[in-house]
């Protein structure tokens, strides 16, 4: 990547693709699935390694549920991979500076990878180099709705007057509370669609949008998308 070009401090990717990536080589959608972690794993570091802040991976929505049992099974299974693997590599994610979050109603998940998720979140909470953003069982609305629940718990209790609601409200309720919105969200697969993802944070976001299936996303993918990035003028509504 041309270092003189902006980084974007938060990149949030959709990771799409995957069944479609196992049924064009005749594989079972497990295969696309074990190949799309691969893929995360991979420019999760490189990510990193190239100075990017907060990264947020769009890994399980909460219609995914819909999906047939053995393929949530398998995702499942995948999660819990992870998990042990970032519990066995603490020391390596230290050195690193990964800060690992898991956004979405995880209440829903299997015990074990609640439990597992937190003491990874618990463990790496000091680190501030890279935040990891894991959306997990999470949808954008959903996100909205539960921080207008606390919002509305908060009046009740005579904590804040509804006329005085501000956007700054909103967001400190959000998942990514404390975080900058993405300047980038990039979604492969060929799909023009946010699907849910980061609804109210995408409000002023940066789209790039390739027909490469998320196995197949490279580094070099995530260049390309950042030197796009590079070449837009962000107005934010203003006069250009």
């Amino acid at each position: 990547m041309n270092k003189g070009r902006t980084l974007p401090a938060h990149i949030a990717i959709i990771m799409d693709g995957n069944g479609r990536w196992a049924k064009r080589r005749g594989l079972p959608r497990s295969e696309g699935h074990k190949q799309g972690g691969r893929a995360f794993r991979k420019i999760c570091e490189y990510a990193a390694d190239i100075g990017v802040r907060y990264i947020t991976f769009y890994a399980f929505s909460t219609e995914n549920w819909a999906r047939p049992a053995d393929e949530v099974a398998v995702i499942m299974e995948l999660f819990r991979e992870y998990l042990f693997e970032a519990k066995d590599r603490k020391e390596e994610n230290r050195q690193k500076g990964f800060r690992i979050r898991f956004i979405g109603d995880t209440s829903r998940l299997p015990e074990d990878i609640r439990a597992l998720a937190a003491q990874i979140e618990k463990e790496s909470e000091k680190e501030v180099k890279t935040t990891v953003n894991l959306a997990v069982n999470y949808g954008g609305r959903q996100e909205i709705l539960r921080a207008a629940a606390l919002l509305a718990d908060s009046a009740k209790r005579g904590e804040i007057q509804p006329g005085e609601i501000t956007l700054g409200d909103i967001e400190s309720r959000l998942y990514t509370a404390g975080q900058p919105a993405p300047d980038l969200i990039i979604r492969p697969s060929g799909e023009y669609r946010l699907s849910n993802f980061l609804v109210w944070q995408s409000a002023y976001s940066e789209f790039w949008f390739t027909d490469v299936l998320w196995p197949d996303f490279t580094t070099a993918d995530l260049d390309a998308a950042i030197e796009d990035y590079n070449k837009r003028e962000r107005r934010y509504g203003g006069l250009g």
